[in-house]
């Protein structure tokens, strides 16, 4: 069963929420808050497994939120829920620490899909919205606090440095003159030098560090 938090200054969506989230049996709602610092103060006596986080809020917002709950309650998942598409919050959120970022026209099946994932460790983005989680300095990336860096070719920490600025494999391929399958195989590699599970999460490593 994983317990959870919602948090939204909206009583008309937490309300929907927790109707709907009451039809999953593995999922249950432990507590309501209307902004981060009640989330906060919930904290202190529930013991959720994840909070279901809207980004603007009043008194304090889902990214202040998600940022002292990180620090305080590291073991508590963030997701965030939020109708707000904006490059900054993205990339605000999961700077701060938030397992995902999601909108809150996502269907309910994928919701709930996320939830599961997200208590699991995967990152959970909105479809739509890589983009913004991929737009990394590129002069940031020369040397990561990433465990298994330092065993990258500097081939590999080429397509990394592509990786961060968007490029899919095909494109990554063109620029350096290489197969799309090489990529690939590279790119398999490096994730697993790096004890990383997916580009996804390589992305969001990258965009902690700046």
């Amino acid at each position: 069963m994983i317990e959870l938090i919602l948090a939204d200054d909206q009583d008309l969506i937490r309300r929907g929420l927790k109707a709907l989230l009451k039809t999953d049996p593995e999922i249950s709602v432990i507590g309501e808050a209307v902004n981060g610092a009640s989330c906060l103060q919930l904290l202190e006596s529930l013991h959720p497994d994840l909070i279901l986080m809207d980004i603007r809020m009043p008194i304090m917002d889902g990214v202040a939120a998600t940022k002292a709950i990180h620090a305080q309650f590291p073991h508590v998942k963030v997701l965030i829920l939020t109708t707000f598409a904006d490059r900054e919050y993205v990339q605000n959120a999961l700077r701060a620490g938030a397992s995902g970022y999601l909108l809150k026209d996502t269907p309910f099946e994928e919701l709930t899909q996320a939830i599961r994932l997200a208590q699991k460790g995967y990152m959970q983005i909105a479809p739509g919205l890589m983009n913004h989680i991929l737009e990394v300095a590129p002069q940031s990336i020369e040397k990561p606090e990433l465990t298994g860096w330092d065993d990258l070719t500097p081939r590999d920490r080429e397509i990394v440095q592509l990786v961060a600025q968007g490029l899919n494999n095909r494109e990554i391929a063109e620029t350096l003159f290489l197969s799309e399958k090489t990529v690939k195989n590279r790119l398999t590699n490096i994730l697993s030098c790096l004890s990383l599970r997916d580009r996804t999460q390589l992305a969001v490593r990258l965009l902690k560090k700046y």
